[in-house]
């Protein structure tokens, strides 16, 4: 699965099942029910930008939507499937004219991941132009599958939180409500957005960006406590906080995925043993962790 996630960190997959093309749905929702039917393990992985798969790797079948992409559309509303790159979708909606995507610009990851997370950054986060998203999940009544459009309603929305972490179905697809912009003004903004974060270092490294979420409760962003306690450049193996910033943990060559847990969990405890905060990782940890030392 290293091959697979933005850390290039992970053991095998029993199965790694990648279907492309207009087959998608009906191909997935006919293992979505054969594994369900036969109690097999299934995953489903985006773009794997905030993921950490252990280095045992997952059981059962890993369902990888990235060759379900694509974009249309050419008003104010345009649909992207899920395993569409976020960035390519930023592009798509550029090239139309359209705005409100633009916070997204550089961003790793896919659209289905990116709704499921409510990505946000520089103030804006997915929801504020998701209309709606196309689900696949079992009733919970029958056990049968049901492919449906979900509103987005902005109380089900919250600080990197959407319904769907509840829910745990396979977002098809996903459609957003732009504005129309004059596209040089869109394409500056971007430009900025994918400076600030090279600048902020995303790219020197294999890493997941910011590795805890923020809160108000703290007074201050979470990378400006770490940085304060004198973590900065702190390692754990092939593992460290970035030497630039405290809520960055990147991989330095030969980073194990039990070095990356264990570089946050120490973290996390140096950070509630000196000021009382507990931090809430970004982090999806998948697969098969041996956590009996912790």
């Amino acid at each position: 699965m290293a091959a697979h996630t933005a850390f290039k960190v992970g053991g095998p997959a029993d199965l790694w099942v990648r279907p492309r093309g207009d087959c998608f749905p009906g191909f997935t929702a006919a293992l979505l029910f054969e594994a369900r039917s036969l109690g097999i393990p299934l995953f489903i992985l985006g773009g794997g930008a905030n993921l950490v798969v252990s280095d045992a790797g997952i059981r059962g079948i890993v369902l990888d939507t990235s060759g379900w992409t694509g974009c249309t559309g050419d008003g104010p509303v345009l649909r992207f499937r899920a395993g569409t790159a976020v960035d390519d979708a930023v592009e798509a909606a550029a090239e139309r004219g359209l705005g409100g995507l633009e916070f997204l610009a550089g961003m790793p990851g896919a659209i289905g991941g990116a709704v499921w997370m409510n990505a946000r950054c520089y103030g804006r986060q997915v929801s504020d132009a998701l209309l709606r998203t196309e689900i696949v999940e079992h009733s919970p009544l029958d056990g049968s599958l049901n492919r449906v459009w979900v509103p987005c309603k902005s109380e089900d929305f919250g600080y990197k939180r959407s319904p769907f972490q509840k829910r745990s179905p396979l977002i098809l697809a996903a459609e957003f409500g732009l504005e129309k912009r004059a596209v040089p003004e869109i394409r500056r903004e971007m430009a900025e957005h994918r400076r600030d974060r090279e600048e902020k270092g995303h790219y020197r490294y294999p890493s997941a960006g910011s590795v805890f979420k923020n809160s108000r409760e703290f007074g201050k962003p979470t990378g400006k406590i770490i940085d304060e306690l004198g973590l900065r450049g702190y390692s754990v193996g092939g593992a460290q906080v970035a030497p630039w910033h405290g809520n960055i943990i990147i991989n330095t060559g030969n980073a194990t995925a039990a070095d990356i847990r264990e570089l946050m969990e120490q973290a996390a405890e140096k950070v509630r043993d000196a000021t009382g905060f507990v931090l809430e990782p970004e982090i999806i940890f998948a697969g098969e962790w041996d956590l009996s030392n912790t």
